[in-house]
């Protein structure tokens, strides 16, 4: 892994002690799921730290990995944020509905047209059309309806109640709060010691119309620019600050003065093997 940097220091390395065999992993199939990316991000994590932030929530892989006792998870999307309350709440409720579910193109289309009022029940659904649907990408039409069609399952398992259960349980902490909020209002009383992992939606300047995507609201590159600032607030005041981010000029630019790690992943998004290639990302490290 190459390292760049703006300036001459040297980013700071953890050896990496857990297997991730070990840990929980991601109920949910996500889009931009930093799962792949643990030994890209790990070695960065400080030896010790106080509490835990991730303001764009996802599929929280990196939660998972740590499993802290003392975290704030968050997400501007109300739906994502009910999900994960239940599966804290109410995991048998979710393996119940979940058991005898295949990947089913009627099933799919019926469910996604006819939500559940029940709080339980909507989250079990929101996890079934995750699994089944293209690329378990989440995106709300105009109207905050989800509207991505189906996809070809590689499987027909739907349900790891193991999973369930050990996210449950991870989640279930009495130091982990899971809440709907906008970033900069989540990471507020993040205090010198504490780690914040910023893992926004790829907007770079000249693409500036951003994307709706699981924080069902546009995420433009004016949030960018406010997300920089609000990293170099919290590095000024000792906050251990990692974000993740397109390796584009344009946002290098915003992190001058940070560590800058870039890398290379493959891509899934294209709905053909073909077209998927090599993208370039970065992680950007102060105040470790």
């Amino acid at each position: 892994m190459t390292v760049e940097s703006h300036n001459a220091a040297k980013v700071p390395v953890r050896r990496i002690a857990k297997r991730f065999s070990d840990v929980p992993r991601p109920f949910l199939k996500w889009v931009g799921s930093k799962q792949g990316l643990l030994n890209h991000l790990t070695p960065f994590l400080p030896p010790s730290y106080d509490r835990y932030y991730e303001p764009f929530l996802g599929g929280g892989a990196l939660f998972f990995y740590e499993c802290p006792s003392e975290a704030t998870l968050s997400d501007q999307s109300a739906e994502l944020i009910s999900v994960w309350q239940v599966i804290r709440d109410d995991p048998e409720g979710i393996i119940d509905y979940l058991r005898d579910k295949r990947p089913d193109r009627d099933l799919f289309y019926e469910i996604r047209e006819a939500r559940s009022t029940d709080k339980t029940t909507f989250a079990a659904e929101f996890i079934y059309l995750n699994k089944t649907c293209w690329n378990g990408l989440y995106r709300v039409n105009s109207k905050g309806k989800f509207n991505v069609p189906f996809g070809r399952s590689r499987t027909d398992s739907i349900l790891d109640a193991e999973k369930i259960r050990a996210c449950s349980r991870a989640l279930r902490a009495e130091g982990v709060i899971i809440e709907n909020k906008d970033f900069r209002e989540s990471v507020s009383d993040a205090k010198r010691g504490d780690l914040v992992f910023f893992d926004p939606p790829y907007v770079t300047k000249h693409n500036n119309n951003g994307f709706r995507d699981w924080n069902e609201v546009l995420f433009s590159w004016d949030d960018q620019v406010s997300l920089a600032a609000e990293a170099r607030r919290l590095a000024d005041r000792g906050v251990h600050v990692i974000i993740s981010n397109a390796d584009h000029k344009d946002i290098r630019d915003l992190y001058n003065g940070f560590e800058i790690i870039g890398f290379n992943r493959s891509s899934t998004l294209s709905s053909s093997p073909k077209f998927r290639g090599s993208v370039g990302e970065i992680i950007v490290v102060a105040g470790v």
